[in-house]
């Protein structure tokens, strides 16, 4: 039998000749197959694999139904799916899609007015929605910069520029948020702008001495230097400004005639701007959670789709073609590497396992000896600079210079310990031999707990003098009023200094250490320093420091309302200096990664940092007693206790409702419902999963019976 002959008995090409059996073409009509063409069929291997897969089945169900139901979708799944998608994007030859198109126009002079409106106005808004898309990706912030990253270095570092990005605008909306609905009213009540007026109800049932607040403003002549101290440390004039929360010391505010609680406005917001970041970045973790699946199921065909659809044949500017080969590039020498990386692992010897095993054991056991050091050293800076802060301000120290390197005594313990920390670390996981990706993951998991843990030993610190009580009248207001009258503005202050040294770190670093480097391996041939050689873009210290940033914003935030408008502007500022730092000083990086897992795995370290800033602020609101001297929350013993305060206002049939819902009789069912939901899900991906492994599979026995038809065609031609 012929090799056009063994391919004319594939299933979809009987399918072709029975459905044009009656027109002329160089096909004779179809005869009667006798047995050696069923014998022959019988050989392709995805018949024999279906039979061998369903050996327990009747006799009813064939081995080819499954595969000529998805590879020939019969009229009526063709007219299913026309509508649905245009015609260019279905997966046909230019001949059949004009011919699809004609069909559809002719459907649609057969249809009556008011289909023919639907089924035009429906093209008209796809059309109008494709456009806007794609206008809208044109104003996207630092689109040709973060394009032109990713060209020369890699879509690892582009991953980077993207998430610092992200964070930007996520920022912006907080900040959007917070001045929207606290600090805009605040002022304007304040001021009596739009006929407004306001309300400070003074707190009733408590001591006199608990409701005194003097804040540090500045007064009398003044010394330029003391604006620069109070710039940096957040004190003096901007301790009575809006920046911190002692400014917001209103119960109610009338805009016109409208009555706005200020105390429950307050209290909202933050949860508003904590459940935004919250589902934001699920958003955009579930994408990312797909596209590394996509690369993460099949090796090969990754490297398919990169040499044979990875062109982007739209491009024309030179510039840009130059960037999409580098890109491409660069992805082929990561799978290459984590390839490399798969192949050493499994060549691996078991004395060699031993060994790596053991050494890894070792450096983690160092690893935990500097978490621990780094937290009690932290410990120790909170405590030094509580005591002697306030020593100084009743006994004057002999320099401000040294009073306001105590101040700051706990912000540069902390930088220092996230500086050195990851050093080592990068340093040591070196040694420990994993794959380029999961370096990073590790060393990013490793420097994320010593720096968040890091904020809650000094929020801890914090609390352990706040909540510090000794006579009856501290234990009367609930907290040490002495030291800290308004202690949710001291709280503020810290973030506030974490912030802005974080920020001096980072550009001091950037102008006095990789711009000297960079001169001093261009200009200078000495051994020692060739061996530095130049700096590579380290992506897990990079997005360690910004995650590290955003955690203290969403801290501080409530303590510091407008402290998300200075996160704003410092990433903004960030992006520009390492960007000319990536290009003037660093080099790509030998090992390159995959910006699929890189994202994934930023926004889950991003979501981490989220889920652990609840907690010191779920403390701050439901069990630390709040200030008595200043604040929205000043005549509550909680910042929470304005929620059940606002209910008893409500209708008695409202609050029987809320009652209801925040009862243990609603909880528990349901908690029950939301379980079946769940487990609805997992047995719906479950089948999900098992449908995409059977087309999987049908995918690798097509290319087999492609491979199987090449032979007979090549034995036959030889015979």
């Amino acid at each position: 039998m012929s090799g056009l002959g063994a391919a004319a008995e594939l299933p979809g090409w009987r399918l072709s000749r029975a459905e044009g059996a009656g027109e002329a073409g160089p096909f004779p009509p179809q005869e009667p197959r006798g047995a050696g063409e069923v014998g022959f069929l019988q050989e392709l291997p995805s018949y024999r694999s279906a039979l061998r897969r369903r050996a327990g089945a009747g006799p009813q169900e064939r081995p080819w139904g499954s595969l000529r139901s998805a590879q020939d979708p019969g009229p009526e799944r063709e007219g299913e799916e026309s509508p649905a998608r245009p015609a260019r994007e279905l997966p046909l030859s230019v001949r059949e899609k004009r011919r699809l198109r004609a069909c559809q126009q002719a459907d649609i002079t057969g249809l009556s007015g008011w289909n023919q409106w639907k089924r035009t106005s429906s093209k008209s808004v796809r059309k109008i929605l494709s456009e806007v898309k794609e206008l809208s990706s044109h104003l996207k912030l630092w689109q040709h910069d973060i394009h032109s990253i990713e060209g020369k270095f890699g879509t690892g570092v582009q991953s980077y520029f993207s998430f610092l990005r992200f964070l930007v605008m996520l920022n912006f909306v907080i900040f959007i948020l917070m001045f929207s609905f606290v600090t805009l009213p605040s002022i304007i009540s304040k001021h009596g702008i739009f006929n407004s007026t306001f309300a400070k109800i003074p707190p009733k049932k408590i001591d006199s001495h608990c409701t005194v607040y003097e804040p540090g403003g500045n007064k009398g002549l003044v010394y330029f230097y003391t604006y620069i101290k109070d710039l940096f440390s957040g004190t003096g004039f901007l301790e009575v400004t809006s920046l911190f929360y002692g400014y917001y010391t209103i119960d109610a505010a009338w805009i016109s005639i409208i009555r706005y609680n200020l105390p429950l406005a307050y209290l909202l917001t933050t949860f508003a701007y904590l459940a935004v970041s919250l589902f934001w970045i699920i958003k955009r973790s579930v994408e990312g959670f797909n596209q590394n699946l996509i690369h993460g199921v099949d090796q090969f065909q990754s490297y398919s789709n990169k040499v044979f659809a990875g062109w982007d044949f739209c491009i024309t500017d030179p510039s840009a073609a130059e960037r999409k080969h580098r890109s491409l590039l660069s992805e082929l020498q990561t799978d290459l590497e984590e390839e490399r990386q798969k192949r050493k692992i499994a060549e691996r010897t078991m004395k060699e396992k031993i060994r790596i095993y053991s050494l890894r054991l070792f450096i983690n056991v160092i690893v935990l000896a500097i978490l621990s050091a780094c937290f009690y050293s932290i410990y120790r800076a909170t405590v030094f600079s509580q005591d002697h802060s306030n020593v100084s301000m009743r006994h004057a120290m002999k320099t401000r210079a040294a009073n306001l390197l105590v101040q700051y005594l706990p912000s540069i313990v902390i930088t220092l310990a996230n500086f050195i920390a990851p050093q080592i670390f990068s340093f040591l996981i070196t040694f420990e031999d994993y794959s380029p990706a999961f370096e990073i993951k590790l060393t990013l998991m490793r420097c994320v707990f010593m720096r968040l843990a890091s904020i809650g030993v000094l929020m801890l610190s914090l609390w352990n003098h706040i909540a510090y009580c000794v006579t009856d009248m501290c234990k009367a207001c609930g907290y040490n009023y002495e030291l800290y009258p308004c202690w949710e503005s001291e709280v503020g202050q810290e973030m506030y200094k974490l912030m802005i040294f974080d920020f001096i770190v980072i550009l001091a670093v950037t102008l006095f250490v990789d711009f000297p480097r960079k001169l001093l391996v261009t200009h200078c041939s000495c051994k020692l320093v060739q061996w530095f050689g130049l700096l590579e873009f380290q992506i897990s210290g990079n997005v360690l420091e910004i995650v590290y940033g955003q955690t203290i914003c969403w801290i501080g935030t409530f303590f510091s309302p407008l402290l998300p408008a200075i996160a704003t502007v410092k990433y903004f500022i960030i992006f520009y200096i390492k960007k000319i730092s990536l290009i003037h000083t660093c080099k790509p990086a030998a090992r390159p990664i995959r910006a699929s897992s890189a994202n994934f795995f930023f926004l889950v370290v991003l979501l981490i940092g989220l889920v652990l800033a609840f907690i010191p602020l779920g403390i701050s609101i439901a069990h630390i007693p709040s200030s008595k001297a200043c604040g929205p929350f000043r005549s509550f013993n909680t910042s929470w206790a304005v929620v059940p305060y606002t209910i008893l206002g409500f209708p008695a049939g409202l609050q029987q409702v809320i009652n209801g819902i925040a009862s243990e009789a609603f909880a528990v069912p349901f908690f029950m419902v939301i379980c079946l939901v769940m487990l609805y899900f997992i047995a719906l991906a479950g089948a999900h999963k098992q449908v995409v492994e059977q087309l999987r599979e049908q995918l690798l026995l097509e290319s087999r019976d492609k491979q199987f038809l090449i032979r007979q065609i090549t034995e036959a031609q030889r015979h």
